[in-house]
C-alpha cells in the first residue's frame, strides 16, 4: 500500500463530497418544495459525514485534506444556476441536475474502488460504506426523476 496513493484516492472523495455539499446547498436554495429541501438537506448531511471521515483518515496518514471542489462540480453548479434562472425553480430541472451530480459522485467512488490495492482494509470498508450511502441517495433521485417522466 502506497500512502501517497491512498491520500490521493481519499482526497478525490473529499473533493466529490465538497461538490455534493455545495451542489445540494444550491439545489435547496433553488427548490420551492419542502420535500425537496428536506431531501437535499439529508443528502448534504450524508456528504458532511463522509467528508469528515475522509478528512480524518487523510490527516491520520499525514496528508493535507483538499479544500476545493472539482472543476466539473463548479461547472455543474453554474449550469444549475443558469438553468434555474431560465426555468424558474423547475422541480424536474433541479432533480435532473442532481441526478447528473450523483452520477459523477458514483463514478468517483467507483474509480476509488478500482484502486483497492492502494487502500487499507479499514479504508476500503469506509469507502464501500460511503459508496452504498451515496448510491442510496442516487436511487432516491433516480426514483423521483422516473416518477416525473
Amino acid at each position: 500500500m502506497n500512502t501517497e496513493k491512498s491520500i490521493d484516492i481519499l482526497n478525490s472523495l473529499v473533493q466529490i463530497n465538497n461538490d455534493r455539499i455545495q451542489g445540494y446547498e444550491t439545489a435547496s436554495k433553488e427548490a420551492d418544495e419542502t420535500d425537496l429541501k428536506t431531501l437535499f438537506s439529508h443528502f448534504t448531511e450524508t456528504s458532511l459525514k463522509c467528508k469528515s471521515d475522509l478528512v480524518a483518515e487523510v490527516k491520520r496518514l499525514g496528508g493535507t485534506p483538499t479544500e476545493g471542489t472539482t472543476t466539473s462540480g463548479k461547472l455543474f453548479r453554474v449550469w444549475m444556476d443558469i438553468k434555474s434562472a431560465v426555468t424558474g425553480s423547475d422541480r424536474k430541472a433541479i432533480i435532473n441536475s442532481c441526478e447528473y451530480g450523483e452520477e459523477a459522485a458514483l463514478e468517483t467512488y467507483d474509480d476509488a474502488l478500482t484502486q483497492a490495492e492502494d487502500l487499507s482494509l479499514e479504508q476500503l470498508m469506509m469507502v464501500k460504506e460511503q459508496h452504498a450511502a451515496i448510491k442510496a441517495n442516487y436511487q432516491k433521485i433516480k426514483d423521483l426523476s422516473n416518477h416525473m417522466a
